[in-house]
């Protein structure tokens, strides 16, 4: 193990897509040391000329297996010497109606959406527990928290994340350990824009409608959400599941 870095280290998996290069930037402009998982072209120096380190850590193939979760965790060790926080977007979108699933659908959305933030819990928290503290914020979506006609397996499995974060929240609070979920819905990213089949102003239009808030939310604007729960400045919350959907749920 490397000698323990000055600065607080954070893992930030998924650091190529969705929340994780914005989550990257913010956290280092908190002065944070970062191990990114399969990091965006360029995102290396970005973070390092903002005068912190980063570590990039390729092949961890989405997190899918237990072992992408278990490197991320190796580096911030051998790296950096500790862990203090750790965030990852995870999800794999399945839709479609019940009454037209399959098992293998089923089987599809419990992988991406459940067993990812198992194994990512299962990486990160024992070494947090046996270091005394540290904080983990899961991003799941805020279909778990509600029936989703037309996603009706991805809710289920993202209402099962959400429930996992609770259960590993209240069993590891006493050893100082933060555990905590915040669910996304409506958000302005390819992903979910492709999903919703938007491909005019027109058909925006339609889906922030269904928005009580009547926009989509913004990627940057929720990293900064998300980073007030593993920058070290909050130590007084842990089992909560927060949504993040424009008033949706």
């Amino acid at each position: 193990m490397a000698q323990a870095s000055t600065r607080r280290v954070a893992i930030i998996g998924e650091a190529n897509s969705y929340s994780g290069p914005a989550l990257a930037r913010v956290m280092a402009e908190r002065g944070h040391d970062l191990v990114l998982g399969d990091a965006s072209p360029g995102l290396v120096e970005e973070i390092t000329a903002m005068g912190v380190a980063a570590v990039d850590v390729r092949g961890t193939d989405h997190l899918l297996e237990a072992q992408g979760s278990a490197r991320l965790v190796e580096a911030a060790l051998s790296e950096f010497g500790r862990l203090d926080a750790a965030t990852t977007a995870t999800g794999v979108i399945v839709t479609g109606r019940f009454l037209n699933s399959s098992i293998d659908d089923f089987h599809k959305a419990v992988k991406g959406c459940l067993e990812v933030p198992y194994h990512f819990l299962r990486a990160v928290v024992p070494a947090m527990v046996e270091r005394g503290s540290g904080q983990v914020l899961l991003q799941t979506s805020a279909t778990g928290a509600r029936p989703t006609p037309g996603a009706p397996l991805y809710s289920t499995a993202r209402a099962g994340a959400n429930m996992l974060v609770r259960n590993v929240a209240s069993e590891v609070a006493a050893s100082g350990v933060q555990v905590n979920a915040v669910g996304t819905n409506f958000m302005d990213f390819p992903g979910f824009l492709a999903a919703n089949g938007v491909k005019s102003k027109e058909d925006r239009a339609r889906v922030e409608a269904a928005v009580p808030m009547r926009k989509l939310g913004d990627i940057t604007e929720f990293a900064r959400f998300c980073a007030a729960f593993i920058d070290g400045s909050s130590t007084f919350m842990t089992g909560q599941y927060v949504a993040y959907a424009g008033g949706w749920a």
